[in-house]
């Protein structure tokens, strides 16, 4: 059986052959896909490339800067040929002619020419624009392929099976190739209404969780980013999960391997169930920003028969829930009367008043620091 990066390869030589330049194939994540080779009947030697694809080349991808310098000039929504002449401040030494690769209006990558000393070629004739859409059929079938994967994220993430987790994390491989950076997202809870999980531009993989617990079914969703600095396809992609259920997402710090995907699930679980105890910090929480709640997610999810320490437990009466607003809220402040007081916009004196019942129901001493500190990680904890 051909494999499908020889059949890109062959239509990369085809374009080559057709333009007499020697072209690149990229993804639009500008992943190297094929390139085809430089000949001395291509007018073109080692002295003539630049930096850009050289490092295209090397490195099977181009940098964020790259990629962002490139797409100003409009090639990810581009119909037709594009031309970008040099700038040597950005590394690129030569012009080069952009032909978008493109399916039922979708570009899906990108084929790259070296323009030559005279500035920008002729027109692209239409033959080399047919071999385009071939590769963009391709691109499309190999995009199909991958939105089956959802069974073998679930089964990395969920399997107590060595094994099985095994078989799954080969199938992402192989599917999704080595390399490259990912961000695993939380949807929390899934709406039991919803009949499935719906289609998201970005996702690698996309599977619904039964997990228990408040926080209930959960959706995993797997985006391919560009930079761990760069987390932008993660929030889009949060957004439209948002527009379909929500009311949260988390997301868990990116990550090169796919082995490392269970533990950005629990970050991303972890986040998802802080913005649920916190609305302030969602809709959308990365985990590197849910301060104390990255220690305290790691508790199992509140519910029957979860542990509540008991000096702090007489405090999480429903009939004391003022109490309970009051202390945490005098702890979030550092102990600063006149911070609470303000927070709370009640009078000092009042304020003394409710946190000396504190202390009476639980038998705490607020001007103890373990004391103050088990009271405020135990009021947190109660909140997930």
């Amino acid at each position: 059986m051909r494999s499908v990066k020889g059949d890109y390869q062959e239509l990369v030589d085809e374009i080559s052959a057709l333009l007499g330049a020697p072209a690149t194939l990229e993804d639009r994540d500008f992943r190297l896909i094929a390139f085809g080779a430089h000949d001395s009947g291509s007018g073109f030697d080692e002295s003539t490339l630049d930096p850009v694809r050289t490092r295209s080349i090397l490195t099977r991808r181009s940098t964020a800067e790259v990629r962002a310098w490139f797409e100003k000039f409009g090639i990810a929504t581009a119909e037709a040929p594009v031309y970008i002449p040099a700038d040597p401040a950005a590394g690129v030494l030569r012009g080069r002619l952009c032909l978008p690769v493109r399916h039922r209006g979708i570009v899906h990558g990108y084929v790259w020419l070296l323009a030559g000393d005279n500035g920008p070629p002729g027109p692209v004739p239409a033959s080399a624009m047919a071999v385009c859409a071939r590769i963009g059929e391709l691109l499309t079938d190999e995009a199909r392929a991958r939105a089956d994967l959802g069974p073998h994220l679930l089964t990395l993430l969920t399997s107590d099976s060595a094994d099985s987790r095994a078989a799954a994390l080969a199938s992402l491989s192989a599917a999704l190739g080595e390399g490259g950076t990912y961000a695993l997202l939380c949807v929390a809870p899934w709406p039991d209404a919803l009949p499935g999980v719906p289609k998201v531009p970005g996702a690698a993989a996309l599977c619904l969780l039964p997990v228990p617990g408040p926080a209930g079914p959960r959706v995993a969703a797997l985006i391919r980013i560009r930079t761990p600095a760069d987390l932008s396809p993660a929030h889009q992609a949060a957004a439209t999960l948002l527009t379909t259920a929500g009311p949260v997402v988390g997301i868990g710090n990116p990550v090169h391997t796919f082995e490392d995907l269970p533990g950005a699930w629990r970050e991303a679980s972890a986040a998802a169930r802080a913005a649920l105890a916190r609305p302030h910090l969602g809709p959308v929480a990365e985990w590197s920003g849910i301060g104390p709640y990255r220690l305290l997610a790691a508790l199992p999810d509140s519910g029957p028969g979860h542990p509540v320490d008991p000096a702090v437990h007489p405090l999480l009466d429903p009939a004391h829930a003022e109490l309970a607003r009051t202390a945490e809220t005098f702890l979030d402040c550092a102990g600063q009367a006149a911070r609470t007081a303000t927070a709370l916009n009640i009078h000092r004196q009042t304020l003394y008043y409710r946190l000396s019942r504190v202390e009476q129901l639980t038998g705490l001493d607020l001007h103890n620091g373990e004391d103050r500190l088990l009271l405020h990680m135990s009021l947190k904890a109660a909140r997930l």
